[in-house]
């Protein structure tokens, strides 16, 4: 039996151990997210079917490594599209307590270019699993949305009660759909539904599209980074663990009607239907500059920055207001920023080594918090 992946941590607090299903179908399990729920899932020893097109919108053997990385008890895989109604309809022929969709077309420039591969994935794909947990009857679907739908608003923190009817970007636009389409399911079927919005995720085992990651390879091998807007830029980084914990939080809680909802006085957050919508974000936005800060104290290597003006669909600033979440589950992020770069480091050095020089020029074992034989990670033939 594969032992259980070291990277991620624990979180004791109060009702992690109280999920009242058995058995998961989580979608996008050799994504990021997916891969961590995954691992999380398993650890609580649920049983879990992960369900991934294993793209190439990335490298394919880290999505590879991941997925190698789950392979023991209570998991299955199926290779499989979600915007393939025919497999999706034959999967669903399994019967599952909870749906756990994170499957889906990332990144808000790629949709620049390849527009249709969101309305397939991000639209069409959720169809599908919407109607597979109809039919299956499915207790609680818990869906990714993300903080991009926010859009063009200007007030913050951002909060689940703000309209999100201006999005600046196709991959917002579709999770947008995602959040009504859902609602629709919920008021017609009674099916319960939660979204998640999450905020800029980073950790080990993150996507290489992903500024962390970028910027640490960029750094390591003695390249520019790009840096967008010039630097004025804030985000609200959320660590893996952090994101993995409220998402089983909130899978834990099935969605009720709220008798309180009339129209939009409790805004678009919830509903006179079995519905919720949250944000998952660490509350704190940090400043561009401060983050890639950090990361070179990290690493011991000063990074050259080449600065641009702000690329179309992005946003200069995301802020989570979490009140929700928190009133609702008990739950706060607790990972800060400083602590979840060195953990990221720590695996990225381990997976991705440099040569022996290079690893003592820019990694110190006195700054880590976690030290690197206890990081297990899978390599690729």
């Amino acid at each position: 039996m594969m032992q259980a992946d070291q990277t991620h941590q624990q979180n004791e607090a109060p009702g992690q151990k109280l999920l009242p299903f058995e058995k998961f179908l989580v979608t996008g399990s050799a994504g990021f997210i997916g891969y961590h729920v995954a691992q999380r899932l398993l650890d609580e020893g649920k049983q879990v079917l992960g369900v991934d097109n294993m793209n190439s919108y990335y490298d394919v053997n880290l999505k590879r490594a991941r997925l190698t990385r789950l392979m023991r008890a209570g998991f299955g895989f199926a290779f499989a599209d979600v915007a393939d109604r025919q497999r999706m309809e034959l999967l669903f022929q399994e019967p599952f307590d909870c749906v756990i969709h994170l499957a889906a077309q990332a990144g808000v420039r790629y949709s620049l270019t390849n527009p249709h591969a969101y309305i397939e994935s991000n639209v069409t794909g959720f169809l599908n699993v919407l109607e597979g947990c109809r039919k299956a009857r499915v207790k609680h679907l818990v869906f990714a949305s993300s903080s991009s739908v926010y859009g063009a608003n200007k007030q913050q923190p951002f909060s689940v009660r703000d309209s999100v009817d201006h999005p600046v970007s196709l991959y917002a636009a579709s999770k947008k759909s995602n959040e009504l389409m859902a609602h629709v399911y919920s008021h017609l079927y009674l099916l319960p539904t939660t979204g998640l919005r999450f905020f800029t995720v980073y950790g080990p085992w993150g996507r290489p599209d992903m500024a962390l990651f970028h910027f640490t390879k960029s750094i390591l091998e003695g390249k520019p980074i790009e840096v967008y807007n010039r630097g004025m830029m804030r985000r609200d980084f959320t660590y893996i663990d952090d994101i993995v914990e409220g998402v089983l939080r909130v899978a834990a809680r099935i969605p009720q009607p709220n008798p309180q909802w009339a129209g939009e006085s409790l805004g678009p957050g919830t509903s006179s239907a079995p519905y919720r919508i949250y944000n998952i974000g660490n509350n704190n936005p940090v400043e561009l500059d401060e983050f890639i800060s950090i990361l070179e104290q990290k690493l011991g290597k000063k990074a050259e920055r080449i600065l641009l003006p702000m690329q179309p669909g992005d946003v200069a600033a995301t802020f989570a207001d979490i009140a929700e979440l928190t009133a609702d589950t008990g739950f706060r992020p607790r990972t800060s920023l400083r602590e979840g770069i060195n953990r990221f480091v720590n695996w990225y050095l381990r997976y991705y080594p440099c040569d022996e020089s290079d690893r003592k020029r820019t990694f110190s074992r006195k700054q880590s918090d976690d030290s690197l034989e206890q990081v297990t990670v899978g390599t690729e033939a």
